[in-house]
C-alpha cells in the first residue's frame, strides 16, 4: 500500500482535515444564480430579500455544497499519492442553516470508511460539515463518496 493509502486508512474514524474560511459574497451568489438560472429573489434581490424572514440575501444551498471540492483540494491534494480521484456522489445531504451573503464558511472532513473495492480502486466515505463563521449550527452536513485510483 502506498503512503497515501496508509495515511487514509489510519485516519478512519478521526478528523481528516479542516479547510480555510471562504467568503460567500453577493458577487459569488449572483454568478451562481447566472450559471444555474436560479434567480429567486432570496438570492439576488437585496431589497426584497431584506423584507423576507431571512433578513437579506442567502447563498443557494447547492452553491454551498459546491464549495466542498475546493475546500477538500486545499487540505488533501498535496498529501495524496493517487493517480486519479473522482467524485462518486453524496448521501444524506441536509441544509441546516442558510448562508447569508458576506458570511465565511469552511469545511470539516472526517473519514468514515476506506475500502479497496477492486485492485487499485479505493472507495472513501467521508462525513462532511460546512460551518458558518460565528454561527452555532452548520450550513450543511453530508456523506461524500470518492473513488481513488492508485
Amino acid at each position: 500500500m502506498s503512503a497515501g493509502l496508509e495515511e487514509i486508512k489510519a485516519s478512519v474514524g478521526g478528523e481528516e482535515a479542516v479547510s480555510s474560511w471562504i467568503l460567500i459574497d453577493q458577487t459569488l451568489i449572483n454568478g451562481f444564480a447566472d450559471v444555474t438560472n436560479d434567480h429567486n429573489y432570496i438570492h439576488v434581490d437585496l431589497e426584497k430579500a431584506a423584507q423576507s424572514p431571512m433578513g437579506g440575501t442567502i447563498a443557494h444551498g447547492l452553491l454551498t455544497l459546491s464549495m466542498l471540492p475546493p475546500m477538500l483540494h486545499e487540505v488533501i491534494t498535496a498529501k495524496s499519492k493517487f493517480r486519479m480521484s473522482v467524485n462518486y456522489g453524496y448521501d444524506k445531504i441536509r441544509f441546516l442553516t442558510p448562508v447569508r451573503s458576506n458570511k465565511r464558511i469552511r469545511g470539516r472532513f472526517k473519514v468514515l470508511d476506506f475500502t479497496e473495492i477492486r485492485p487499485g480502486e479505493w472507495r472513501k466515505l467521508a462525513a462532511v460539515t460546512i460551518e458558518i463563521e460565528n454561527e452555532p449550527k452548520p450550513a450543511l452536513i453530508a456523506e461524500w463518496i470518492t473513488l481513488h485510483y492508485v
